[in-house]
């Protein structure tokens, strides 16, 4: 499910000067921001930054809690995404769910996402127990919507329930 550091990993289709990495600790900081910046935008909801900053620099640190990428264009951060792993008995197999995406204001419509994206999906592809992918998005987040049913993305039909402790 997880690759390890020996195992090769496909070249996503980034736009040219735009490639994607793993994230490291380096990145933490500016994740956060991102992070914050993230919830207020699209949910009008206020994160505690120290809370956020120990919940990446955790997840940054453990691949099998998390995995986070960083797209740079031009060598310059420029979006994120983090990816979780559910397994499912119904397929006998793991859905990655991508998370905590954000691409930087003044990089967005420049297929950012789409790097990333692209270079999960190859990822995902390589790997014989991946049963696909999914992500949630808030619902009035209509340009979010409409970016990842461009890319193919459908409706799972389910609807997302929870309760915060």
């Amino acid at each position: 499910m997880k690759q390890d550091d020996t195992t090769a990993r496909p070249e996503s289709r980034a736009p040219a000067g735009t490639r994607v990495r793993d994230a490291d600790a380096h990145d933490v900081a500016l994740m956060a921001d991102w992070a914050v910046a993230m919830a207020q935008e699209s949910e009008g909801r206020a994160l505690d930054r120290e809370t956020v900053t120990r919940g990446l620099a955790l997840g940054v640190a453990d691949p099998a809690r998390s995995r986070y990428y960083i797209a740079e264009r031009d060598g310059v951060a420029a979006g994120t995404l983090m990816l979780t792993f559910e397994w499912s008995d119904w397929r006998c197999g793991w859905w990655w769910w991508i998370q905590s995406v954000y691409v930087a204001p003044e990089q967005r419509r420049r297929g950012v996402y789409r790097a990333l994206y692209d270079h999960v999906l190859a990822l995902a592809r390589v790997e014989s127990d991946v049963c696909g992918i999914r992500l949630y998005v808030e619902r009035d987040n209509l340009p979010a919507l409409r970016t990842y049913e461009a890319l193919g993305m459908e409706d799972s039909g389910y609807r997302l329930l929870e309760v915060e402790l």
